[in-house]
């Protein structure tokens, strides 16, 4: 199977999202229950907000979304094969995969993507190479969200990480339901 933008999409409508075991075959799966985030229940620890207002990196917003996700799949531990790179840059290409990105002396230093259809927006990875570097991207992500209108943030499986941020589990079929009337929503991530 060949990971095409449509599919991609419909996936995401339908409350899917990809991964590869190893860097092998690509399935999709559902979580149940899902990690969200809720926009107000962000917490930020005192030790980044100084470092957002100190303004140690220069965000950007889809300067370069290749490079995001080759640096997430750089991860020790990774779901990212190549099959998903190309389908998630087609689907970029296409508007509807964006990445927030940390940049030190022009230099990419963190970031993370993932998927806004309508008024959700289905987070994929993230990565740092700089310490907070892509939790200052998480902050931005959210703000720029919240200024946007949108409804609903995936964060698909809860782990430690996310949970420090705020995000919270909900039962699959609350999520879905969440992820119908988000999709209904006239929401533009640039």
């Amino acid at each position: 199977m060949k990971l095409e933008p449509d599919l991609l999409e419909a996936c995401y409508r339908a409350g899917a999202f990809p991964m590869a075991e190893g860097y092998g075959r690509v399935e999709f799966y559902r979580s149940d229950p899902r990690s969200v985030l809720e926009f107000d229940s962000l917490r930020v620890s005192r030790s980044l907000r100084r470092v957002i207002r100190q303004g140690k990196y220069e965000i950007r917003i889809n300067r370069d979304f290749e490079g995001v996700i080759r640096a997430c799949s750089r991860r020790p531990e990774t779901w990212i094969n190549e099959e998903i790179i190309r389908g998630f840059v087609a689907l970029h290409e296409r508007g509807k995969a964006h990445s927030v990105e940390a940049h030190r002396d022009d230099e990419l230093v963190g970031g993370l993507y993932g998927v806004a259809l309508g008024g959700a927006f289905m987070g994929e990875s993230m990565f740092s190479w700089m310490r907070d570097a892509s939790k200052v991207c998480f902050v931005y992500l959210i703000e720029r969200l919240k200024e946007r209108g949108y409804a609903l943030l995936d964060c698909q499986i809860q782990n430690d990480h996310l949970a420090r941020l705020g995000a919270v589990e909900i039962p699959e079929r609350e999520y879905l339901g969440r992820l119908k009337e988000a999709l209904e929503l006239p929401c533009s991530f640039i």
